[in-house]
């Protein structure tokens, strides 16, 4: 039996970073819990005291398809390499220069949503059809495929 998966973010600012992820993959945030208008409501109601009101974020897919992606505040800042990391397909089924352009138009675009360009990966045929390494707000290496 498959089993659906969430994949979590050890962040400093999880609201932020929940931002640019459901902006980069046309995610929403989480709905807070029923019975509240908004997360700061339903923190509220629960006792929860301000300063710990962004110790967590969640984005999911609008239409449920896609894992949830869930972000926690962690004390230590990013330090290494991602050993796991996403690959975002901003250019499904083009190949060569319109799909490089493509995946530089989504790279300018997050660019200006806080990411950072670390480089690009030519195509070289038959198995590399090119890329675009990228990092969120935080430091998380992520690829445009």
């Amino acid at each position: 039996m498959a089993r659906d998966v969430q994949i979590t973010f050890d962040c400093a600012d999880p609201a932020g970073l929940a931002a640019f992820w459901a902006d980069a993959l046309g995610y929403r945030v989480q709905d807070p819990p029923k019975g509240f208008e908004s997360w700061e409501q339903a923190l509220e109601a629960m006792g929860v005291p301000p300063e710990r009101r962004n110790d967590a974020s969640a984005v999911v897919d609008p239409e449920g398809a896609g894992p949830r992606l869930f972000f926690q505040r962690v004390p230590e800042r990013k330090q290494v390499k991602n050993r796991v990391h996403l690959d975002v397909r901003a250019a499904p089924g083009l190949e060569g220069e319109a799909r490089m352009a493509a995946l530089e138009a989504e790279a300018e675009r997050l660019v200006s949503h806080g990411a950072t360009r670390l480089g690009r990966h030519e195509p070289a045929p038959p198995l590399g059809a090119g890329h675009i390494v990228m990092a969120d707000p935080e430091g998380n290496e992520f690829c445009l495929d």
